[in-house]
């Protein structure tokens, strides 16, 4: 019996119809797919004393999300924002950022961790290789040490050595002034406190030979009562004290300062002082105490920043501090990446991120660059001046010169054997 063909399709023609559907049907999902949104993962310090490094931090950072987002996403992904407290506790802070990524499907993280998380939550970013920035922690050998580099973590917030270069060049030239020759340090007992008064005092005695530390003082972190150590400072009667303490530590520390009359008894060197979340916390501000820049809309003296952070200020109802531009750089950074990139995959972000120079409201000449060779950021503004008890709070900023920020570094890391 002969089987005669019947018109119409081919078995090999439906089949290759078949296929062509296949695809047809499989487009618009990898469209979906591609246009998912990207979750971006946030372990920080949203209770107890020091929350308002966790509320600062998460409002600088959804304030760029909201403007990146209404730009099209980081390369047409919408960013959303998966927050999550470590209560300040660093092992918790690692359980957070291992859970942001393999329970909450997070493929970004920035770490808003003070140093003492800072440094758990790059071990989980070593361990699990997801692109990780690091927006709060300021001890300098987290991006400067080189047995700390993973091809996956930046920092975007300011870096200890570079402040005590330019704290330690300002203090030196009022120490010769005023003849201050007997300090004392107080700073808090972790990472950050011990390292960047070392590198402070490295400065300080390398601009004014004459320098002499009569005193140290240790608080721990979140520690409630400073009668003793403001007792021993007292006790030893320098000419001019240094801290490093921040946040609700130093506003305390302050205000049971005042009581005894500290601030009127020596010269004040207090790099995170000049911060709004300090400036108009404490309950009597005195005059007349040195300071670093950490946020104020007046420096840099641009409209740029000034109008950032009252845009800020209206948003949330009180001023910006030296947490959430740094937060805020960290999206900036990545939205420029993306573009670049033409990608919002972690590794080709971290290949755009390298060496990547931005237009910033926080530069000191209006830019910010993401050095490759560390992955730390430079370029921002930085400077020291004195603090008054109204705004503008500091009046006069002395700048830091770049260049020599970057020359005595390069000393500094040698010195370490980090180079």
């Amino acid at each position: 019996m002969t089987r005669t063909r019947k018109p119409g399709i081919s078995r090999r023609s439906t089949l290759a119809l078949m296929g062509a559907g296949a695809v047809t049907f499989a487009t618009p999902w990898v469209a979906r797919a591609q246009a998912k949104t990207i979750k971006v993962g946030m372990p920080t310090i949203l209770s107890g004393r020091v929350a308002q490094l966790g509320t600062s931090s998460r409002n600088g950072v959804m304030l760029e999300v909201e403007k990146v987002n209404a730009a099209g996403g980081l390369a047409g992904r919408q960013i959303e924002m998966v927050i999550r407290d470590s209560k300040g506790q660093p092992q918790e802070a690692a359980r957070v950022a291992r859970e942001l990524v393999n329970t909450d499907g997070c493929e970004l993280l920035i770490d808003a961790e003070a140093s003492s998380g800072a440094f758990a939550v790059h071990e989980v970013a070593r361990d699990l290789g997801v692109l990780c920035i690091h927006t709060n922690s300021e001890t300098s050998s987290l991006t400067a040490d080189p047995k700390q580099h993973i091809p996956n973590a930046f920092r975007t917030a300011r870096q200890g050595v570079h402040d005590s270069i330019v704290g330690g060049s300002y203090a030196a030239a009022i120490a010769k002034a005023k003849g201050l020759k007997k300090w004392a340090t107080c700073s808090p007992d972790y990472a950050y406190g011990r390292d960047t008064t070392g590198e402070y005092v490295t400065y300080l005695k390398r601009f004014a030979p004459d320098v002499e530390i009569i005193s140290e003082s240790w608080p721990k972190l979140f520690q409630p009562d400073y009668t003793e150590v403001v007792t021993k400072i007292l006790q030893a009667k320098p000419q001019a004290l240094y801290s490093c303490l921040w946040g609700g530590d130093l506003t305390s520390y302050i205000d049971q300062a005042n009581i005894y009359a500290l601030f009127t008894q020596m010269e004040v060197f207090a790099v995170n002082m000049a911060d709004y979340t300090a400036l108009t916390v404490v309950k009597n501000l005195p005059k007349g105490i040195h300071s670093g820049n950490r946020y104020i809309k007046t420096y840099p003296a641009t409209a740029e920043n000034a109008a950032w952070g009252d845009a800020y200020k209206a948003k949330y109802g009180e001023y910006p501090t030296n947490w959430s531009w740094e937060n805020a750089t960290a999206i900036m950074l990545l939205a420029e990446a993306s573009k670049k990139a033409n990608s919002a995959d972690g590794k080709k972000l971290a290949e755009a991120l390298r060496g990547l120079k931005i237009k910033s409201p926080f530069g000191a000449d209006g830019t910010v660059t993401m050095r490759a060779e560390d992955q730390t950021l430079i370029g921002y503004a930085i400077g020291w001046g004195t603090t008054i008890p109204q705004e503008p709070y500091v009046p006069e900023v002395k700048p830091g010169d770049w260049k020599t920020i970057l020359e005595l570094e390069a000393e500094w890391k040698k010195s370490k054997g980090y180079t």
